[in-house]
C-alpha cells in the first residue's frame, strides 16, 4: 500500500493512536513514542507530531520539536562571525525522528522532516530561532541529516544543524 502523503496527516500525537504497534528499529525511540511522548506533550518540553493515515490509528512516523538554546563557539568559525555577539543562541530542537519499519523506503522520513522544517520555521516567525538543531543517534541518521544540507557542530559532530535562512531558502 502507497502512502498517503499529505500535510494534513501530520497531526500532534493523541489518545486515539496506537503507540504500542510503533516500531522503527530503535528501542530507545519506540519506548519513547509508547511510554514518553504524551507526558512530554502535557508538560509541554516536546511537541510530538505524528503522520498517520486516514481511517487507521497506526503512526507511520513521528518528530518532535522544542525550544533549545547553542553556545555560539559550537559553531563554525565562518558563521560566528555573521552573528551578535551572545554566549548563545535560541535554535529549534528537533529531537527526535522516525518511522516505522513497515513503512521505510516510502519517503515518510524525508516528508517528516520536511515537515518539521516548515513548523520550525513558521514558529521562527514568531518566537526567534536562528536555526534547527538534530542529534543524529548513528552514522545513518547522520548520513540523512548531511544529505539535506545539515551541518555539524564544531564540538559535537553528531549534533547537526541548518541555518534558519536555509530552512527559509526551501520554501521560498
Amino acid at each position: 500500500m502507497a502512502l498517503d502523503l499529505r500535510v494534513e496527516h501530520i497531526v500532534a500525537l493523541h489518545k486515539a493512536l496506537d503507540r504500542k504497534a510503533f516500531d522503527c528499529g530503535n528501542d530507545e525511540l519506540n519506548r519513547y513514542v509508547r511510554e514518553q511522548a504524551r507526558q512530554d506533550a502535557a508538560k509541554r518540553v516536546a511537541a510530538p507530531f505524528v503522520l498517520t493515515q486516514p481511517d487507521s490509528s497506526a503512526i507511520i512516523g513521528f518528530y518532535t520539536l522544542s525550544a533549545s538554546i547553542i553556545p555560539v563557539p559550537e559553531l563554525p568559525p565562518e558563521l560566528m562571525n555573521r552573528l551578535p555577539r551572545y554566549a548563545q543562541l535560541p535554535v529549534t530542537l528537533l529531537g527526535r525522528l522516525a518511522v516505522d519499519r513497515r513503512f521505510g523506503g516510502q519517503g515518510a522520513g524525508e516528508f517528516l522532516l520536511v515537515d518539521a522544517l516548515r513548523r520550525s520555521l513558521n514558529g521562527a516567525q514568531q518566537i526567534a530561532a536562528m536555526a534547527v538543531i538534530v542529534e543524529a543517534k548513528d552514522a545513518d541518521a547522520e548520513r540523512f541529516y548531511r544529505h539535506f544540507d545539515f551541518i555539524p557542530f564544531q564540538r559535537t559532530p553528531r549534533r547537526l544543524f541548518l541555518a534558519m535562512s536555509q530552512v527559509a531558502k526551501l520554501f521560498s
